[in-house]
């Protein structure tokens, strides 16, 4: 690991990192606009941001120096962030300080191991491999793969059933006091308190997104509330 890898992960230690991004469909879903929100949140103190899409990345990259955790969707099923090293290496060399992969056992799409992904970007880039994971057992084995960090991003997406409706603290605090590496708390933290929470149960960080930067969600929020 680089100085400058490493300082990327000690900036964003015990700090609030803001998921700035749009589903298929969403007016928000435009590069430029998803980086001034991923400024617009850095202003407000968020330590880092995470951005989906090279070109988001990118331009990301322009409007601030905090770091940025980059990755590519590319599908909706299976496997699909920044599914190869063929992914991880575009978003790395988009300005991308970490790159998020799926860090889950499942198959991917060009055949390969997570760990070759690893050592792709690992080799050609300067960047760090943050390894989305949904289990304990994906967090070791996504270690072991040679992963920078973990983060709980996955956690109720990739089994049988829908995904509870709060976070997953108990995958959080059993990662944090298993791994050897930084976890990172991500998925359904809705409110300050829940954050919090999850920096109790010993996670490096916190990534919030919908709940900060969803205005389709706020919306629903108040609408529900309003018609009970």
């Amino acid at each position: 690991m680089t100085d400058a890898a490493a300082s990327a992960l000690a900036a964003i230690r015990g700090g609030l990192v803001v998921s700035c991004q749009a589903p298929p469909g969403d007016p928000m879903r435009d590069p430029e606009v998803l980086a001034r929100l991923a400024a617009s949140v850095v202003r407000a103190g968020a330590v880092g941001v995470r951005v989906n899409g090279v070109e988001v990345v990118r331009r990301t990259r322009a409007l601030v120096t905090t770091p940025v955790i980059g990755l590519w969707k590319d599908g909706d099923e299976g496997v699909y962030i920044t599914p190869t090293a063929r992914h991880a290496l575009d978003v790395a060399r988009a300005g991308a300080d970490i790159v998020a992969v799926d860090g889950t056992t499942r198959p991917r799409p060009d055949g390969r191991t997570l760990a070759d992904t690893v050592a792709a970007v690992h080799r050609q880039t300067g960047a760090l491999v943050l390894a989305d994971v949904s289990t304990v057992d994906e967090g070791l084995a996504a270690v072991d793969a040679g992963a920078d960090a973990v983060a709980t991003t996955l956690s109720g997406y990739t089994g049988p059933g829908g995904p509870p409706a709060g976070p997953d603290l108990e995958l959080a605090a059993a990662l944090a006091g298993k791994l050897g590496v930084p976890v990172i708390a991500e998925g359904r933290i809705h409110s300050p308190q829940q954050a919090r929470a999850a920096l109790d149960a010993g996670v490096w960080a916190v990534v919030v997104g919908t709940a900060i930067t969803s205005p389709a969600w706020l919306t629903g929020q108040y609408q529900a509330a309003m018609a009970a």
